[in-house]
């Protein structure tokens, strides 16, 4: 019987030829065998086997699944990167580098991540104070101040506050638990605790507002405040969170919508694209376009019109995806996620320690949520957020936060359970 650690590297070798098949079509389809992109290929296979080798050498056993997913992800976006911006291939080639190097450091750290609980105030305190660092130096790009530019150096701070914010709610709400379940004030129909044991909570939610009024950022604000309210309500399970929290939100945007234009703009081109396809609406109008042209089998590797979507490699690079490779792909592509997330909500509910279950619960719905915003947006089933889609959007905050989060879930992943099918 195979054990975890040879499905592992059998499932990675399976995720090694995929990309390599993927590369090999992109460059004979240029009519030039390019021997670099093909050396940066092999690099970053044998980056994923060193990595499951040092994780068996140190004796981890955390869930089999969570690299090859990982490294399959990175593949397709690699590949769809080279079909894109060539130029930029071998830059998101080092920040998967660099990712894996952070996700091997995270999944061996995180081993003593119940010590992390004891501090979850410094967690929250560092998380507030990236995203506050983004609304006063941020730099504007692509219509949203969520950038810091040193030197040559640039990144997106949201990426990494996300895993301080959810150990922050972990701690902060594992401890306080029976404290928001067993809720005495009463507020009308709402039953809630006192306000001093949600103020933190309220503290996340209204940095979530500000983050959408002053960042112009609808993506990370949204994501910051269905984490608070999700997590919450698994703690707790009282709907009376969430009620609240929606209103909350419903409230201040239709306000923030009747305050400021660009706001309304957003709104405005995902209700009805086609009032200026050639202008504000531009974007959203060619991504339904490619997904439309895609069908079912797709276009082909290299002989789609994404490249007529601006930002296609970060924001729209699933709308590329769906013209290339069809419905086929593009599914392929959201069961890859889903199973990644089902991994992960799994992993949570086989912890045995409250922290650790909801470290992982966090994660997981930190996952989920990016995911769906950014799918969502370039299919138009909800306004566009800006926000990239996990392994696959090209960026180097992006693949560095999402690597050390899967080594998070790794960690806590071998705690219990994985000997079990």
């Amino acid at each position: 019987m195979i054990n975890r650690r040879q499905l592992e590297r059998n499932l990675l070798m399976v995720a090694g030829i995929i990309m390599l098949n993927g590369i090999l079509a992109v460059n004979l389809a240029h009519g030039v065998l390019n021997y670099q992109t093909l050396g940066a290929v092999t690099f970053i296979f044998a980056g994923f086997m060193a990595a499951n080798i040092v994780l068996c050498k140190v004796g981890h056993t955390g869930d089999p699944l969570f690299l090859p997913l990982a490294s399959l992800l990175v593949g397709i976006g690699l590949i769809i990167i080279l079909r894109l911006k060539p130029e930029l291939f071998m830059l998101q080639v080092m920040w998967v580098g660099v990712g894996l190097v952070a996700f091997l450091i995270s999944a061996i750290l995180a081993k003593r991540l119940e010590q992390i609980a004891y501090f979850k105030y410094i967690c929250g305190f560092i998380g507030v104070g990236l995203l506050l660092s983004a609304i006063l130096f941020g730099v504007d790009i692509g219509g949203n101040k969520n950038w810091i530019i040193m030197g040559p150096v640039r990144f997106q701070p949201s990426e990494f506050a996300k895993i301080f914010i959810v150990l922050f709610l972990a701690a902060y709400l594992s401890e306080r638990r029976e404290l928001l379940t067993l809720a005495t004030k009463h507020y009308g129909p709402f039953v809630l605790p006192h306000p001093r044991f949600i103020a933190p909570l309220i503290a996340v939610w209204s940095l979530g507002m500000l983050m959408f009024v002053l960042q112009r950022d609808m993506g990370a604000a949204l994501l910051y405040f269905g984490l608070a309210i999700i997590m919450t309500y698994m703690v707790s399970g009282r709907s009376s969170y969430v009620i609240i929290g929606m209103i909350a939100f419903l409230v201040g945007s239709v306000i923030c919508y009747h305050l400021y234009s660009h706001i309304q703009l957003r709104v405005d081109i995902w209700l009805n694209p086609w009032s200026d396809p050639s202008g504000g609406a531009y974007q959203i109008v060619q991504s339904l376009f490619a997904l439309g042209s895609g069908g079912i089998m797709g276009s082909g590797l290299t002989y789609g019109f994404p490249t007529m979507i601006p930002e296609v490699h970060t924001d729209f690079i699933f709308a590329a995806i769906g013209e290339e490779m069809g419905l086929i792909g593009a599914g392929a592509v959201i069961l890859l996620y889903i199973l990644m997330i089902y991994r992960a909500f799994r992993t949570s509910l086989l912890s045995l320690m409250p922290f650790s279950m909801m470290v992982a619960a966090g994660l997981a719905v930190s996952m989920a949520l990016q995911t769906f915003l950014i799918i969502a947006g370039v299919i138009k089933f909800f306004p566009l957020t800006g926000i990239t889609l996990p392994f696959i959007s090209y960026g180097g905050s992006s693949i560095v936060s999402n690597f050390i989060l899967l080594g998070m879930l790794f960690s806590i992943s071998e705690v219990r359970g994985y000997d079990a099918k």
